[in-house]
């Protein structure tokens, strides 16, 4: 039964387990905040069986571990389908056994989609393009930072203590010898990477101390975003065993850049492969232009999605190598939508919006269905903005409290994203919110105590 199983999992998963034999399964999905839920079991049950059970109530939950009330709908916690998607079979090469992650399809008893579960809100997205005859692809960069463990939160994160028994300096942007004080993290990522059958395109040295930017081949959004899925947890497990941690919080460090995951778009026609973001003069499309005019127009809508914390909007400060902005140009990397350098074949536009805290397939289902709308739209951009965007109007929301209205009220984002989705994560973002201003923080104590 094992050995039959086997032999349906992809390459890298059978030339993991060629080395022994299959002890454990973790039979995971994705929640709203991209933390992965599921059951473990032995490999010889996982073979036997189908499909299992988890209560709907996982996507209830917040960040926090509370589980969110939802106006109108009765709290019964019914059961849904899980039914393994072998073709996301993948090592787990940090066990100490012989062990495979499974991502896994999630429906209702009656078979039919659950509509929030996030990996199924970005196959809706896609399916919108392909059902025109068009396939998006994206290319996603994720930057985290490896920061000294921190277990007490009342403390600041501080950066790691490199090979040369100093902390990592910042400032230290794409510098080789940066990357090489914690080169053995980096050699575990490599090495995870490979047991796991995942491509990195480049690792470098980003802006901030101890951070780090992993670049990700194009390809399809779904397969990427749950490569990225499991590239958390990949990261997160080398840096354990080296005594730090990996974080993927979009600002941890004070006065230091936010952690960003950009993502790369281009849409090319599924017949024939052409990119229909270029014209027969090879220059920008018409379909190009509306693309980044839905981003424009429908990304302030969104940002609750890309930017889903209070400590999301950390990040969006001038001069941190982070966007302030919705503008759109060419090579300009203080538009918060850039069009790199690149061949007519490759033409892509870079939305720069997104933090790396964001749920990986929310944050691209997101960015895909403003494009979508924009070429439903026919909808032109703003004219290209030259020079430093960073003296241009920001037109994005700043904290968490604006998202949140401006993604309830987003009526055409409802109709691609499903409307059931989107009324179930504005609750639990609400729950959140209101329970983050409960808290106090040591500013307000610091400057507001014995002064006001």
């Amino acid at each position: 039964m094992v050995r039959s199983l086997i032999e349906k999992l992809p390459e890298a998963a059978q030339a993991y387990l060629a080395h022994g034999k299959l002890d454990e399964v973790e039979c995971v999905i994705s929640d709203l905040a991209g933390v992965a839920r599921g059951k473990a079991m032995p490999g010889t049950k996982f073979a036997k069986q189908s499909h299992f059970y988890l209560p709907n109530s996982v996507f209830l939950q917040t960040i926090t571990g509370d589980w969110t009330n939802i106006p109108g709908m009765a709290y019964t916690e019914p059961d849904m389908v899980l039914t393994p998607d072998l073709s996301t079979a993948t090592a787990a090469p940090w066990t100490a056994d012989w062990t495979l992650q499974v991502i896994h399809e999630v429906s209702d008893q009656e078979g039919n989609p659950v509509p929030t579960a996030p990996r199924n809100v970005l196959k809706r997205v896609v399916s919108l393009f392909e059902e025109r005859g068009l396939t998006p692809i994206v290319a996603p960069e994720m930057e985290f930072y490896l920061v000294a463990p921190n277990t007490d939160p009342a403390k600041a994160v501080e950066p790691p203590m490199g090979r040369s028994g100093r902390r990592a300096a910042a400032r230290q942007a794409y510098s080789l010898s940066a990357v090489d004080e914690y080169g053995p993290v980096i050699d575990d990522i490599y090495d995870f990477a490979e047991a796991q059958g995942f491509e990195i395109d480049g690792i470098m040295q980003e802006g901030g101390a101890g951070q780090v930017e992993l670049n990700m081949r194009h390809g399809d959004p779904v397969r990427l975003a749950d490569e990225i899925f499991f590239f958390k947890r990949l990261i997160r497990e080398a840096a354990l065993r080296h005594n730090c941690y990996a974080t993927f919080m979009a600002k941890p460090i004070q006065d230091e850049p936010g952690s960003a995951m950009h993502i790369h778009h281009s849409v090319v026609e599924t017949a024939t492969g052409r990119n229909i973001f270029t014209d027969e003069a090879g220059q920008d499309s018409d379909t190009f232009r509306h693309f980044i005019g839905g981003l424009q127009r429908h990304m302030p809508s969104i940002i609750a999605l890309i930017a889903p914390y209070v400590n999301s909007y950390r990040r969006y400060v001038p001069d941190f190598a982070a966007p302030i902005n919705l503008e759109w140009g060419h090579d300009n990397r203080t538009t918060g939508l850039r069009v790199p350098v690149s061949s007519p074949a490759s033409r892509r536009v870079e939305n720069r919006l997104a933090g790396m805290d964001c749920n990986p397939y929310l944050g691209i289902a997101g960015s895909l269905a403003c494009g979508w709308l924009g070429l439903q739209e026919a909808r032109d951009p703003a004219p290209e903005f030259e020079g430093d965007a960073y003296n241009s109007n920001e037109g994005i929301p700043r904290t968490f409290g604006e998202a949140l209205p401006l993604f309830a009220e987003a009526s055409a984002v409802h109709e691609v994203l499903g409307e059931e989705f989107c009324r179930i994560y504005s609750a639990v973002k609400e729950t959140e919110y209101s329970e983050f201003l409960q808290v106090i923080s040591p500013w307000e104590r610091e400057h507001l105590l014995l002064n006001v």
